[in-house]
């Protein structure tokens, strides 16, 4: 990630689009929400730390879905729950406008904390294979959900102001790439309206708390994970003559991929192959009938995956058969975990831009990441949709020195992911997303009067 270059970057200068930015001129509304957003700063601080000791795995937030159902109850919102497994999708109706989304994720992953945190999660889930693993909100979805909840309440309380739908998500499994699919196949939008304008926000500690960033053009990568499936014919280790080793042609086929991308793709086109895991044979002195190669693609452009798909497939095919598999054993190939790629369109960040500069002040505001490689899966909540456009923000979760350490010594602090990874001042970042997102879905909904 060059992030040097992308923290040194100018910010492009604000364009409004015409006929919008009414609500971010309005500076009675802007203090309303300022004061709305930090007089929620505590309660929302402490479902932070609830959340955050208690995760849950993708597919599996039963206890933080229902924690949001009730909220949003509570606040007046129509609830519909169990979308796409655990999914809520929460309407409020206010009279004739636009209808607008805005999507948060709530699963954790499947990490172990290793922080000094007095609310770190120790938590041990036991996996469908029966084996145990420990649970970690390293990639902020805890913090997620709580700005959902803030900003929630910040649109009942101003629902004088604005006219149209509001529509917010709480989805499932973002860290498999499948819940935003999963909600739409379990017929989200029999519940809900569909919109013309989906916003998600992502919290980051490459920023500080108390930052935002909305830059143009391409974000984050799309996404497929892909098992392929080695049949080999299986034997005792000491007569290797009388079969054919899938260990061996995993081993091949692992090191064949590791060129596919730099002997098949464009330089110019950004693409990653990872194999993310080998699984073949349990005992010494067998030789397996079968494995499993579990891969992971990122690319920008369909033309290169389908590249991507093709090569794995002819690599694998190729040395399937020297090796001497039959032909009824070639090998087979699952796809699944399929995320779009995340653009900005520049006319929104251009729109977007003074709107949050309105609530938040010019230096709150950050020049954005470079295109990156890893991936998020809210864009196909609309992709099935013909006219509804998407906008991703990027919230700091980083100390206040950050930036400043990073230019001067080139060091991160622990990413999301790992560990260690940490959201500092969770109460400032938080409360940011929700100025942030309030003000930006006030400003793409209907002004009142």
């Amino acid at each position: 990630m060059n992030l040097r270059s992308a923290i040194r970057a100018p910010l492009a200068a604000a364009v409004l689009l015409a006929g919008t930015a009414v609500h971010a001129a309005d500076t009675g509304l802007v203090e309303r929400v300022q004061q709305l957003a930090e007089a929620q700063s505590g309660d929302l601080e402490k479902t932070f730390k609830h959340l955050h000791a208690n995760p849950e795995l993708g597919f599996h937030e039963t206890e933080t879905a229902a924690m949001v159902a009730k909220r949003l109850n509570k606040l007046g919102y129509k609830v519909h729950t169990g979308i796409g497994g655990t999914g809520i999708a929460a309407v409020l109706e206010n009279g004739d406008g636009p209808v607008v989304m805005f999507r948060s994720d709530m699963d954790a992953l499947p990490v172990k904390e290793d922080t000094d945190l007095p609310y770190a999660s120790d938590k041990q889930v036991t996996l469908p294979d029966g084996s145990q693993t420990y649970v970690m909100h390293a990639c902020g979805h805890d913090s997620h959900v709580s700005w959902l909840l803030g900003i929630a309440k910040v649109m009942k309380e101003t629902r004088k102001d604005w006219s149209g739908t509001l529509v917010l998500v709480a989805q499932p499994a973002e860290e498999l790439i499948e819940g935003a699919q999963a909600m739409v196949d379990d017929g989200l939008y029999d519940k809900v309206p569909e919109p013309e304008l989906l916003i998600a926000a992502h919290v980051f500690p490459i920023w500080a708390s108390g930052t935002v960033a909305v830059r143009a053009g391409r974000r984050m990568a799309g996404s497929d994970a892909l098992d392929v499936t080695l049949h080999g014919v299986g034997g005792h280790g000491s007569s290797p003559q009388h079969t054919v080793d899938p260990v061996v042609l995993g081993a091949r086929s692992v090191m064949a991929y590791q060129t596919i991308v730099s002997r098949n793709v464009d330089p110019q086109q950004p693409a990653v192959l990872t194999v993310g895991s080998v699984q073949i044979g349990e005992a010494n002195n067998v030789i397996p009938d079968n494995g499993v190669l579990k891969l992971n693609l990122r690319w920008y452009e369909k033309p290169v995956r389908e590249q991507l798909i093709s090569a794995i497939k002819r690599e694998t095919n190729g040395l399937a058969k020297a090796a001497g598999v039959p032909e009824d054993r070639m090998p087979e190939y699952t796809m699944k975990g399929y995320a779009e790629p995340v653009y900005n369109d520049e006319a929104l960040v251009d729109w977007a831009k003074p709107v949050l500069a309105s609530v938040l002040g010019e230096k709150a505001l950050m020049p954005g990441f470079p295109p990156v490689m890893g991936s998020e899966d809210f864009p196909l909540l609309v992709s099935g949709l013909e006219n509804t456009k998407t906008l991703f923000m990027e919230v700091g979760g980083g100390a206040p020195d950050v930036t400043k350490v990073y230019m001067e010594t080139g060091k991160l602090p622990p990413l999301n992911h790992n560990p260690k990874f940490e959201i500092k001042n969770p109460a400032l970042a938080i409360t940011t997303a929700v100025k942030a997102g309030s003000m930006l879905l006030l400003d793409s909904l209907k002004p009142k009067g």
